[in-house]
Protein backbone atom coordinates (compact mmCIF):
# COMPACT_ATOMS: atom_id res chain seq x y z
CA UNK A 1 0.00 0.00 0.00
CA UNK A 2 2.65 2.60 1.07
CA UNK A 3 4.39 1.92 -2.55
CA UNK A 4 1.33 1.97 -4.59
CA UNK A 5 0.78 5.81 -2.47
CA UNK A 6 4.05 6.84 -3.12
CA UNK A 7 3.56 5.90 -7.13
CA UNK A 8 0.63 7.91 -7.12
CA UNK A 9 2.00 10.88 -5.40
CA UNK A 10 4.79 11.05 -8.03
CA UNK A 11 2.23 10.60 -10.94
CA UNK A 12 0.23 13.86 -9.27
CA UNK A 13 3.33 15.59 -9.58
CA UNK A 14 4.31 14.34 -12.81
CA UNK A 15 1.21 15.80 -13.94
CA UNK A 16 1.56 18.89 -12.52
CA UNK A 17 4.64 19.61 -14.23
CA UNK A 18 2.62 19.43 -17.22
CA UNK A 19 0.27 21.68 -16.29
CA UNK A 20 2.56 24.50 -15.27
CA UNK A 21 4.62 23.43 -18.33
CA UNK A 22 0.95 24.50 -20.77
CA UNK A 23 0.32 27.86 -18.31
CA UNK A 24 4.05 29.51 -18.74
CA UNK A 25 4.54 28.80 -22.19
CA UNK A 26 1.07 29.38 -23.06
CA UNK A 27 0.95 32.55 -25.95
CA UNK A 28 4.53 32.75 -25.71
CA UNK A 29 4.89 34.72 -22.60
CA UNK A 30 8.36 32.79 -21.94
CA UNK A 31 10.54 30.95 -24.02
CA UNK A 32 10.88 27.60 -23.85
CA UNK A 33 14.79 27.19 -23.08
CA UNK A 34 14.26 29.74 -20.48
CA UNK A 35 11.19 27.90 -18.84
CA UNK A 36 13.84 24.96 -18.83
CA UNK A 37 17.10 26.83 -17.11
CA UNK A 38 14.86 27.97 -14.57
CA UNK A 39 12.96 24.87 -13.65
CA UNK A 40 16.83 23.54 -12.95
CA UNK A 41 18.33 26.29 -11.40
CA UNK A 42 15.15 26.28 -8.75
CA UNK A 43 15.37 22.74 -8.57
CA UNK A 44 19.18 22.20 -7.72
CA UNK A 45 18.92 25.01 -5.17
CA UNK A 46 16.09 23.17 -3.50
CA UNK A 47 17.54 20.03 -3.43
CA UNK A 48 21.06 21.33 -2.74
CA UNK A 49 19.90 22.97 0.58
CA UNK A 50 18.16 19.27 1.69
CA UNK A 51 21.11 17.77 0.70
CA UNK A 52 23.30 20.56 2.74
CA UNK A 53 20.71 20.04 5.76
CA UNK A 54 20.71 16.41 5.98
CA UNK A 55 24.37 16.58 6.55
CA UNK A 56 25.55 14.41 3.40
CA UNK A 57 28.43 15.38 0.87
CA UNK A 58 27.93 16.57 -2.52
CA UNK A 59 29.28 12.88 -4.80
CA UNK A 60 29.33 13.62 -8.52
CA UNK A 61 30.06 9.84 -9.43
CA UNK A 62 31.06 8.81 -12.69
CA UNK A 63 30.18 7.89 -16.12
CA UNK A 64 26.33 7.01 -15.10
CA UNK A 65 26.20 10.61 -13.97
CA UNK A 66 26.67 12.26 -16.44
CA UNK A 67 24.43 9.91 -18.35
CA UNK A 68 21.62 10.95 -16.57
CA UNK A 69 22.58 14.38 -16.18
CA UNK A 70 22.54 14.64 -20.49
CA UNK A 71 18.88 12.61 -20.10
CA UNK A 72 17.38 15.02 -17.71
CA UNK A 73 19.02 17.77 -20.40
CA UNK A 74 17.33 16.10 -22.84
CA UNK A 75 13.50 15.35 -21.34
CA UNK A 76 13.78 19.21 -19.91
CA UNK A 77 14.72 20.64 -22.77
CA UNK A 78 12.72 18.13 -25.30
CA UNK A 79 9.95 18.93 -23.27
CA UNK A 80 9.71 22.68 -22.98
CA UNK A 81 10.35 23.45 -26.66
CA UNK A 82 7.80 20.79 -27.99
CA UNK A 83 5.05 22.05 -25.76
CA UNK A 84 5.52 25.52 -27.13
CA UNK A 85 3.80 24.09 -30.31
CA UNK A 86 2.40 21.07 -30.05
CA UNK A 87 -1.25 20.01 -29.02
CA UNK A 88 -1.10 19.20 -24.91
CA UNK A 89 -3.14 16.09 -25.38
CA UNK A 90 -0.94 14.79 -28.93
CA UNK A 91 2.11 15.61 -27.17
CA UNK A 92 1.53 13.61 -24.17
CA UNK A 93 0.95 10.24 -26.16
CA UNK A 94 4.26 10.81 -28.29
CA UNK A 95 6.54 10.94 -24.53
CA UNK A 96 4.28 8.25 -22.99
CA UNK A 97 4.33 5.82 -26.00
CA UNK A 98 8.66 7.11 -26.19
CA UNK A 99 8.88 6.44 -22.66
CA UNK A 100 6.83 2.59 -22.97
CA UNK A 101 9.40 1.91 -25.99
CA UNK A 102 12.19 2.64 -24.20
CA UNK A 103 11.84 1.40 -20.71
CA UNK A 104 10.48 -1.70 -21.87
CA UNK A 105 13.52 -2.49 -23.96
CA UNK A 106 15.79 -2.08 -20.95
CA UNK A 107 13.87 -3.89 -19.09
CA UNK A 108 14.48 -7.16 -22.03
CA UNK A 109 17.98 -6.16 -22.60
CA UNK A 110 19.02 -6.12 -18.81
CA UNK A 111 16.65 -9.57 -18.55
CA UNK A 112 14.34 -8.39 -16.11
CA UNK A 113 11.38 -10.51 -15.87
CA UNK A 114 8.21 -9.45 -17.20
CA UNK A 115 5.24 -11.47 -16.68
CA UNK A 116 2.53 -11.76 -19.74
CA UNK A 117 0.11 -10.35 -17.95
CA UNK A 118 2.01 -7.01 -17.47
CA UNK A 119 2.17 -6.93 -21.12
CA UNK A 120 -1.07 -7.11 -21.43
CA UNK A 121 -2.22 -4.23 -19.50
CA UNK A 122 0.50 -2.36 -20.99
CA UNK A 123 -0.63 -2.63 -23.96
CA UNK A 124 -4.57 -2.01 -23.32
CA UNK A 125 -3.08 1.28 -20.63
CA UNK A 126 -1.70 2.46 -24.02
CA UNK A 127 -4.68 1.57 -26.24
CA UNK A 128 -6.60 3.55 -24.22
CA UNK A 129 -4.10 6.64 -24.31
CA UNK A 130 -4.45 6.22 -27.62
CA UNK A 131 -8.13 6.32 -27.97
CA UNK A 132 -8.20 9.46 -25.18
CA UNK A 133 -5.27 11.64 -27.04
CA UNK A 134 -5.82 11.25 -30.77
CA UNK A 135 -5.96 14.38 -32.24
CA UNK A 136 -8.84 15.33 -33.85
CA UNK A 137 -9.12 15.55 -37.62
CA UNK A 138 -7.92 19.59 -39.02
CA UNK A 139 -4.75 19.29 -36.44
CA UNK A 140 -1.65 20.46 -38.05
CA UNK A 141 1.54 18.48 -37.78
CA UNK A 142 4.99 19.81 -36.59
CA UNK A 143 7.45 17.39 -37.30
CA UNK A 144 10.40 19.19 -35.34
CA UNK A 145 8.13 19.65 -32.37
CA UNK A 146 7.19 15.60 -32.63
CA UNK A 147 10.87 14.83 -32.52
CA UNK A 148 12.03 17.07 -29.93
CA UNK A 149 8.77 15.84 -27.79
CA UNK A 150 10.03 12.00 -28.76
CA UNK A 151 13.79 13.12 -27.79
CA UNK A 152 12.39 13.92 -24.51
CA UNK A 153 10.40 10.97 -24.17
CA UNK A 154 14.02 8.89 -25.04
CA UNK A 155 15.76 11.49 -22.56
CA UNK A 156 13.06 10.85 -19.56
CA UNK A 157 12.94 6.77 -20.35
CA UNK A 158 17.07 6.45 -19.87
CA UNK A 159 17.24 8.34 -16.70
CA UNK A 160 14.41 6.62 -15.27
CA UNK A 161 16.08 3.43 -16.06
CA UNK A 162 19.69 4.69 -14.78
CA UNK A 163 17.27 5.42 -11.41
CA UNK A 164 16.87 1.72 -10.64
CA UNK A 165 20.60 1.80 -9.39
CA UNK A 166 20.73 5.12 -7.11
CA UNK A 167 21.44 4.17 -3.71
CA UNK A 168 20.59 7.36 -2.43
CA UNK A 169 17.82 8.76 -4.24
CA UNK A 170 17.48 12.32 -2.65
CA UNK A 171 21.70 12.50 -3.51
CA UNK A 172 21.71 11.36 -6.63
CA UNK A 173 18.65 13.42 -7.83
CA UNK A 174 20.21 16.62 -6.64
CA UNK A 175 23.83 15.80 -8.18
CA UNK A 176 21.62 15.17 -11.49
CA UNK A 177 19.71 18.59 -11.25
CA UNK A 178 23.36 20.75 -9.95
CA UNK A 179 25.12 19.73 -12.47
CA UNK A 180 22.07 20.12 -15.70
CA UNK A 181 21.71 23.67 -14.55
CA UNK A 182 24.90 24.48 -14.52
CA UNK A 183 24.91 23.16 -18.00
CA UNK A 184 21.93 25.46 -18.77
CA UNK A 185 23.28 28.58 -17.35
CA UNK A 186 25.90 28.25 -19.55
CA UNK A 187 24.24 27.65 -22.47
CA UNK A 188 22.10 31.28 -21.17
CA UNK A 189 25.59 32.87 -21.09
CA UNK A 190 27.18 31.88 -24.45
CA UNK A 191 23.81 32.07 -26.12
CA UNK A 192 22.34 35.46 -24.12
CA UNK A 193 18.94 34.49 -25.86
CA UNK A 194 16.42 34.75 -22.23
CA UNK A 195 14.08 36.44 -23.94
CA UNK A 196 11.10 38.23 -21.69
CA UNK A 197 11.01 37.05 -17.50
CA UNK A 198 7.17 37.62 -16.67
CA UNK A 199 6.41 37.14 -13.41
CA UNK A 200 4.25 34.80 -13.81
CA UNK A 201 5.51 32.05 -15.83
CA UNK A 202 9.11 32.83 -13.90
CA UNK A 203 7.08 31.74 -10.61
CA UNK A 204 5.53 28.47 -12.67
CA UNK A 205 8.86 27.29 -13.33
CA UNK A 206 10.28 28.33 -10.35
CA UNK A 207 6.98 25.54 -8.93
CA UNK A 208 7.57 23.28 -11.42
CA UNK A 209 11.31 23.21 -10.79
CA UNK A 210 11.59 23.13 -7.06
CA UNK A 211 8.61 21.31 -5.87
CA UNK A 212 7.12 19.11 -8.46
CA UNK A 213 10.49 18.33 -10.35
CA UNK A 214 13.06 18.05 -7.81
CA UNK A 215 11.10 16.99 -4.93
CA UNK A 216 9.18 14.76 -7.43
CA UNK A 217 12.22 13.23 -9.39
CA UNK A 218 13.91 12.71 -5.68
CA UNK A 219 10.43 10.40 -4.77
CA UNK A 220 10.66 8.54 -8.57
CA UNK A 221 14.33 7.47 -8.08
CA UNK A 222 13.07 6.52 -4.43
CA UNK A 223 10.34 3.93 -5.44
CA UNK A 224 11.57 2.75 -8.58
CA UNK A 225 14.12 -0.32 -7.83
CA UNK A 226 10.89 -1.44 -5.69
CA UNK A 227 8.32 -1.11 -9.13
CA UNK A 228 11.17 -1.91 -11.53
CA UNK A 229 11.48 -0.68 -15.07
CA UNK A 230 8.13 -2.08 -16.50
CA UNK A 231 5.61 -1.47 -14.05
CA UNK A 232 7.46 1.96 -13.52
CA UNK A 233 6.57 2.31 -17.08
CA UNK A 234 3.18 1.56 -17.38
CA UNK A 235 2.17 3.35 -14.18
CA UNK A 236 3.28 7.24 -15.84
CA UNK A 237 0.42 6.22 -18.75
CA UNK A 238 -1.99 7.62 -15.70
CA UNK A 239 0.03 10.98 -15.78
CA UNK A 240 -1.91 12.51 -18.90
CA UNK A 241 -5.15 11.00 -17.19
CA UNK A 242 -4.43 12.77 -14.25
CA UNK A 243 -2.89 16.29 -16.01
CA UNK A 244 -6.68 16.40 -18.08
CA UNK A 245 -8.37 15.82 -15.04
CA UNK A 246 -6.42 18.63 -13.04
CA UNK A 247 -7.33 20.71 -16.50
CA UNK A 248 -10.63 20.22 -15.67
CA UNK A 249 -10.50 21.19 -11.84
CA UNK A 250 -8.07 24.42 -12.01
CA UNK A 251 -8.07 25.46 -16.13
CA UNK A 252 -11.59 25.04 -16.24
CA UNK A 253 -11.89 22.17 -19.62
CA UNK A 254 -14.49 20.17 -20.51
CA UNK A 255 -14.90 16.41 -19.57
CA UNK A 256 -16.41 14.30 -22.42
CA UNK A 257 -17.40 10.54 -22.53
CA UNK A 258 -14.77 10.01 -24.17
CA UNK A 259 -12.11 10.80 -22.01
CA UNK A 260 -14.04 9.28 -19.54
CA UNK A 261 -14.16 5.57 -21.13
CA UNK A 262 -10.50 6.25 -22.31
CA UNK A 263 -9.51 7.04 -18.36
CA UNK A 264 -11.39 4.10 -17.38
CA UNK A 265 -9.49 1.66 -19.91
CA UNK A 266 -6.28 3.32 -19.53
CA UNK A 267 -6.27 2.51 -15.37
CA UNK A 268 -7.77 -0.69 -15.77
CA UNK A 269 -4.46 -1.74 -17.81
CA UNK A 270 -2.05 -0.16 -15.36
CA UNK A 271 -3.71 -1.95 -12.62
CA UNK A 272 -3.49 -5.02 -14.10
CA UNK A 273 0.59 -4.37 -14.98
CA UNK A 274 0.68 -3.96 -11.59
CA UNK A 275 -0.43 -6.47 -9.88
CA UNK A 276 2.43 -8.40 -7.87
CA UNK A 277 1.32 -11.65 -9.97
Amino acid sequence: MRLFLLTSLTMVAFAANSVLNRLALADGAMQAGTFGVLRLVSGAIVLGLLVLWQRRRFAFGGLSRWAAVGALLAYIFGFSLAYAALDPGFGALILFSVVQITMFAGAVLTREAVPVIRWIGALLALGGLVWLLWPIAGTTFSWPHIAAMAFAGAGWGVYSLLGRGASDPLQATAMNFVLAALAGLLWIGLTRDVGALPAGPVLLALVSGGVTSGLGYALWYHILPPLGATRAAVAQLTVPVIALAGGWAFLGEEITLRFALASALVMGGVLLSLRQR
